[in-house]
């Protein structure tokens, strides 16, 4: 077998290319699963009757089943995205999705398990288990463990609780245990590590570890005190939810500004932390973001991770949780065949050596230093069901060191026995959700099995997405357009560090950025559902909104190379720009990449003729 994935024979394909692969995977699928069922206990004898079938009733039913599924299908096909498009579809966070990972999810879903009651799920479990060892090997966490969650937010809102009860856990300790904390301070307790907490905790019996957790901010004691919650501009709402929900709260949490290329600024995050050192008040955790939703960007988590040891040796700690759910997937670009993260002067010759770019991509060190910073991170979200290539809903989250769910774990006697040493069965006790269903497990499992986390694999798929966005944005950069007397030009957003792609139409010598915005807008209703015809539309995209309540000053220099003053800005107080998420798969093919950017050139110079 080749060590390098050729991707493109894993997906269906925009035009079905592969359609009679997975036709024929499927049929097999469905066919042992129907023998399945039929070989159990042959003796019994059926529960529906030749003579059932027969009724007039049982008919009708079946033509009713057939009605509702044809209206289902003429439901689904015009008022659906073709996001399989290979080269139309510029918009969210949407792909054409793996094989494997569909024939998995149709597959198990026919034997309906649930991956939190183990005598329901005991092949599923197994795959998720094994799922967040995957997890926990992307981010080189040695004594690590993760799960599969509902979505990117419930991962964030674990990711919070996990800091919450972390750094309650301490305060309980003097509560419940005075004598393994004697002699220290409030403050002391409140900036106690997680691998201090985790030293005494082991220390504890299974009841003095119940009567901690009891104590701790599971029972609503002491949240207020636990400290700021620090997040930077390019924050998902998802941790507005979760501050929300987990009682912490919003007053608590601080948001820093980000810099004009739209990373947080680190050096406003070392500022205030220091002055709320001085001031005493506990840092709760800081997020960090790898991949923005928005602009596809990488904050600097090795800065981060520096700062916090120097900070460490001065007596304050925080809990550090990087929201990798969009960019996650993309450490695998670093990590060579047997899974090393490669150092950085070696990185180019082994992408060379895979054959992933076929065209000049720059992986900046910037972003290779935050991709492998993230091993220093006490928890990660990253969702499969967006740059895995998994059909929603699959999430998931990883942690450094599994003993870490001992702080967060429940029992629930009525789906599980309490048992501490078999981890599949367990799962209930270690998550937020309840009910889930086998069948994501599976796809994840058999998406990671055929495509490796590592640069034959994963590496390969994303590398190509990474490839087209700087080819997509190097197209931009050159593009003009004429129309009715009116030289409009196009401005795209600062190199992207992950594959989002966001762009500005300006007229030649407009003044106002309000009006500019208007075009923008215009050009997005027309290249969305909302002034088209999605099927028959050449071209569709996305946008997004950069606001100064939200990015502060950031967006200026952007703003200022487009043509504005900074007075403008103050005025208009937004910006509203195009927004691709390039996953597409296909469009390192020059050839491809060509065709569809002079189709993609065409469709916007006649929508501007329609909106000018």
């Amino acid at each position: 077998m080749s060590e390098d994935m050729n991707y493109k024979s894993l997906f269906i394909g925009d035009k079905s290319e592969n359609g009679s692969v997975y036709m024929d995977e499927l049929k097999r699928l469905v066919t042992n699963h129907l023998g399945w069922r039929k070989d159990y206990i042959p003796s019994d004898i059926p529960a529906i009757t030749d003579s059932d079938q027969t009724k007039k009733e049982y008919q009708d039913s079946l033509r009713r089943q057939h009605e509702v599924l044809t209206e289902l299908d003429q439901r689904l096909r015009p008022g659906t995205i073709p996001w399989m498009s290979a080269g139309r579809y510029w918009g969210q966070i949407n792909s054409d999705t793996l094989m494997p990972a569909m024939l998995a999810y149709c597959y198990a879903m026919l034997w309906n398990s649930n991956n939190v009651a183990l005598e329901s799920s005991v092949a599923t479990s197994k795959m998720e288990s094994e799922v967040g060892e995957d997890f926990a090997k992307l981010f080189d966490y040695k004594d690590g463990w993760g799960h599969i969650t509902h979505d990117g937010s419930m991962a964030n809102l674990e990711g919070l609780w996990y800091a919450r009860q972390f750094k309650s856990m301490t305060l309980a300790f003097k509560e419940v245990v005075p004598d393994k904390v004697k002699g220290l301070s409030d403050w002391e307790l409140l900036n106690m590590s997680v691998e201090k907490v985790l030293k005494i905790l082991a220390t504890l019996t299974p009841d003095e570890i119940n009567a901690v957790k009891a104590h701790s901010s599971r029972s609503g004691k002491n949240i207020q005190k636990l400290g700021k919650f620090i997040v930077p501009y390019t924050k998902h709402y998802s941790w507005l939810k979760a501050l929300d929900i987990s009682g912490v709260g919003l007053d608590q949490m601080i948001q820093i500004p980000v810099k004009s290329d739209f990373r947080m600024n680190i050096d406003i995050l070392e500022e205030t932390i220091k002055k709320l050192a001085a001031e005493k008040t506990p840092i709760l955790g800081v997020v960090a973001v790898v991949g923005t939703t928005e602009e596809g960007q990488v904050d600097e988590v090795d800065r981060i991770v520096k700062f916090r040891k120097e900070m460490e040796k001065q007596g304050v700690y925080f809990y550090l949780h990087v929201d990798a759910a969009y960019g996650g997937y993309g450490r695998a670009l670093f990590k060579d065949e047997n899974g090393n993260f490669v150092e950085y002067d070696q990185l180019a010759d082994m992408l060379k050596k895979h054959h992933v770019f076929n065209y000049p991509v720059r992986i900046s060190e910037h972003v290779y230093r935050g991709f492998k910073a993230i091993k220093d991170a006490e928890s990660v979200t990253i969702d499969p069901h967006k740059m895995g290539y998994v059909p929603y809903s699959a999430g998931g989250i990883a942690i450094k060191y599994q003993s870490m769910r001992n702080v967060i774990s429940y029992f629930a006697p009525y789906v599980f026995e309490k048992k501490t040493t078999e981890a599949p069965d367990m799962l209930g006790s270690y998550i937020i959700g309840g009910s889930k269903s086998g069948a994501t497990a599976a796809a994840v499992w058999a998406a990671h099995r055929t495509l490796p986390l590592n640069v034959t694999g994963y590496g390969r798929l994303i590398g190509s997405s990474i490839e087209t966005a700087q080819r997509f944005r190097d197209f931009l950069k050159k593009l003009k357009f004429n129309v009715k007397g009116k030289e409009v030009d196009v401005y795209p957003l600062d190199n992207p560090d992950f594959n989002m792609v966001d762009w500005v139409l300006k007229i030649n010598g407009e003044t106002s950025l309000k009006k500019t915005n208007e075009l923008n807008e215009k050009m997005f209703n027309f290249s969305s559902i909302y002034d088209s015809h999605v099927y028959s539309n050449r071209f569709i995209t996305s946008h997004t909104i950069f606001r100064k309540d939200t990015y502060g000053d950031s967006p200026v220099p952007f703003i200022k190379r487009i043509g504005f003053s900074e007075d403008e800005w103050n005025k208009v107080g937004a910006v509203t720009l195009l927004r691709a998420a390039i996953m597409t798969p296909y469009l390192n093919d020059t050839k491809l990449f060509d065709f569809y950017s002079q189709g993609i050139a065409k469709s916007m110079e006649k929508k501007l003729n329609e909106i000018l």
